[in-house]
């Protein structure tokens, strides 16, 4: 019997060093593959903050970008409001020119600083100094005429350079924001094709975590039934020893009768005993005594 528990026990050691060893290869491929998803995430880390950093980019040209549309629409605003006033100008400046005199500004004013020192120095009848006040008259409604066209062109001057300013003003706010926003519309994309490698290795780092976990989950399976076979081998054990105890003990009872029949014959053939012998004759008359006793 012993040598059947030794057998199955040896056949469990070698169970035992079996999944051990499948256990060993089992953790070293899960460690290779959680380094491998750790390294996953180190890479979707690093590329998370480039992608930080480019939203980041893009949001301040976004910003910039609608500070210089707001610019260039009140710009824009504005040269209408001018173009109004220079079509609204132009009528006016084309009503008085219909009624503009033939004779230019220069010689209406010189007539009449002529007509006024003829008044003033000499002396005409009542009639005839009337018709020259009227002259004046007339006179002065052609220079009020002069001066209002002169005065027109003028603002018409300033009204146009004034829309050419906000329309160039407008221009520049356009192809700066137009070039701000290539530039926004460069990071997005930038961030889109990051976006898309990071999707890329997540899913890999999902596979691998998932590859790192039914490896483990195989070891752990092993290492449950490496914990039986360890529990089986101890129960053999134990009983292989509970085995060669009893077998000894036979053993012993075995040595003892033998030595218990051996002195027995030499005390009764009268030949001297040894201490042991003496000693097992002893023990043996003094366990008949107390059977005797108890009987």
């Amino acid at each position: 019997m012993s040598e059947s528990l030794k057998q199955r026990i040896e056949e469990l050691n070698r169970k035992l060093a079996s999944i051990k060893e499948k256990r060993d290869k089992l953790n070293l491929e899960a460690r290779g593959w959680a380094e491998k998803r750790n390294s996953l995430h180190e890479q979707i880390k690093a590329l998370r903050a480039e992608v930080a950093d480019l939203k980041g980019k893009r949001d301040a040209l976004n910003e910039r970008v609608k500070e210089l549309k707001n610019l260039r629409d009140q710009a824009r605003v504005e040269r209408g409001d001018k173009r109004t006033q220079i079509l609204k100008l132009k009528e006016k400046l084309k009503r008085l020119t219909e009624k503009k005199p033939l004779r230019n500004m220069r010689d209406v004013e010189s007539e009449i600083e002529r007509l006024e020192w003829k008044i003033q120095t000499t002396s005409f009848p009542v009639h005839e100094e009337k018709l020259l006040i009227d002259q004046v008259r007339v006179l002065e409604t052609q220079l009020s005429i002069h001066r209002q066209i002169q005065n027109l062109n003028t603002t018409f001057f300033e009204l146009q350079t004034e829309e050419k300013a906000l329309e160039t003003r407008a221009n520049l706010h356009h192809e700066k924001l137009s070039e701000l926003a290539e530039q926004s519309q460069s990071f997005h994309e930038q961030m889109s094709k990051l976006l898309d490698k990071i999707d890329v290795l997540r899913a890999k780092a999902d596979a691998t975590h998932q590859k790192y976990v039914e490896i483990k989950q195989q070891a752990q399976t092993d290492r449950q039934e490496q914990t039986e076979l360890l529990c089986q081998s101890k129960s053999l054990k134990q009983e292989l020893r509970d085995v060669e105890e009893k077998k000894q003990a036979k053993r012993q009872r075995e040595l003892r009768k033998d030595l218990v029949e051996k002195a027995s014959e030499k005390l009764k053939r009268g030949e001297k005993l040894s201490w042991e012998e003496f000693k097992i004759l002893a023990e043996k008359k003094k366990l008949q005594s107390l059977k005797t006793r108890k009987k």
